[in-house]
């Protein structure tokens, strides 16, 4: 039987330092089986965490983010890899979280440290195709992958919300 899971200081703190410590700087905290139906999960990044663009479309998944700790931004490409919107994920702005459609090339990024979102996208969880990665970004655990991540925060950072 699932058992109720309290969101708190405590938990987030946890799921932080565990990202910290991460070589990804990232940690996940599932609140889902792999099977089920929705996966929901905490998200926490570090800034200088790279997560490849990459949209949901084999098999079609909305993916929604609120932020819960920090700062950070969700970039939405186009085809070509353009950034074509910047969604500023900030309570202190009252700027609480972004939903993407599926098949819409997308990547989150932390801006501050110890950030953590809640996510939540259609399950079950199939590693083999939970991704469909863009062509045009690096692979992680490359120097291009740094030097576009530093160029992502930069767009990020400049662009506020480019609605």
């Amino acid at each position: 039987m699932k058992r109720v899971t309290h969101i708190d200081d405590e938990l987030l703190g946890a799921v932080t330092a565990r990202a910290v410590d991460s070589p990804r700087r990232r940690m996940n905290h599932n609140f889902h089986q792999l099977e089920d139906a929705a996966n929901r999960m905490l998200n926490a990044i570090e800034p200088d965490s790279y997560i490849r663009p990459h949209r949901h479309l084999t098999p079609p998944k909305d993916e929604g983010f609120l932020v819960l700790k920090g700062k950070g931004s969700c970039l939405i490409f186009d085809e070509q890899g353009t950034v074509t919107d910047v969604c500023t994920l900030d309570p202190l702005e009252g700027k609480w979280g972004v939903d993407i459609p599926a098949g819409v090339y997308h990547t989150i990024l932390a801006l501050d440290p110890n950030t953590v979102f809640y996510e939540v996208k259609p399950g079950p969880y199939v590693p083999a195709s939970d991704k469909d990665f863009a062509p045009w970004a690096p692979l992680e655990n490359t120097p291009e992958a740094v030097a576009y991540l530093e160029e992502l925060r930069r767009i990020a950072l400049a662009g506020g919300d480019a609605r």
